[in-house]
């Protein structure tokens, strides 16, 4: 028993060790970017362990605010066909993840779009929430989150919306009537007020959720 328990103090000494010598405490700048007049009809963000809140531009600019070190970072490009593309860069090492995750403040990418201007919105991320305020986007949303939730609130999709989501729940309201909608919907492992199927409607919505429920209402305006 003395041995065992000599030989577990060993590997805590040496983990505690190990989490000291990571660059793990690195500290975390916040950094901004605008669209500065570009014109930008589609945004694709594609990052991990970050939580994505958009909000409506003030200004008609595209604005992205967002945290970032040596090791985590972002790389950030328009196309000509102006589509916006935010992905996440690491040169972590296996000890930069010993120690846990960094401060919540610096997992957190605030997104500001303009209203009635994008053709497609596309979030996608891990461990954390996507959250979209009441606007329009004519054309396609895209939400996925594996491991968070989706919260959005009278949005108004004038094409297809995905919603996808893993241990966390798609909860959120829909700009037209129920009747508008062509769906498909998978819940696994939680409750969903959706149908599984119902072919009639103009707009494709898909939800897929598992370990999570599905709650999404029609709002005529």
């Amino acid at each position: 028993m003395k041995k065992i328990i000599a030989l577990l103090m060993i590997l805590v000494f040496g983990a505690a060790c190990l989490t000291g010598c990571t660059n793990n405490g690195e500290a975390f700048t916040e950094k901004s970017y605008t669209s500065e007049g570009k014109e930008i009809t589609e945004i694709c963000i594609d990052v991990r362990d970050r939580q994505i809140e958009v909000i409506l531009s003030p200004d008609n600019q595209v604005h992205i605010d967002y945290f970032e070190n040596s090791k985590e970072y972002y790389d950030i490009s328009v196309s000509d066909n102006h589509t916006l593309t935010m992905t996440a860069v690491s040169d972590k090492e296996w000890t930069d993840y010993i120690g846990g995750k960094s401060a919540a403040g610096s997992r957190k990418i605030t997104l500001q779009v303009p209203d009635a201007l994008l053709t497609a919105l596309k979030l996608s991320t891990t461990n954390d929430d996507i959250s979209l305020p009441a606007m329009t986007v004519n054309g396609d949303v895209l939400l996925s989150s594996q491991g968070g939730s989706i919260v959005f609130e009278k949005l108004n999709v004038q094409n297809t919306i995905s919603l996808t989501s893993k241990n966390g729940d798609i909860t959120g309201s829909l700009v037209g009537s129920y009747d508008d909608y062509a769906i498909s919907c998978d819940s696994k492992k939680g409750e969903s007020n959706l149908p599984s199927s119902k072919e009639s409607g103009t707009k494709p919505l898909t939800a897929a959720n598992n370990n999570g429920d599905i709650h999404i209402e029609f709002i005529n305006e």
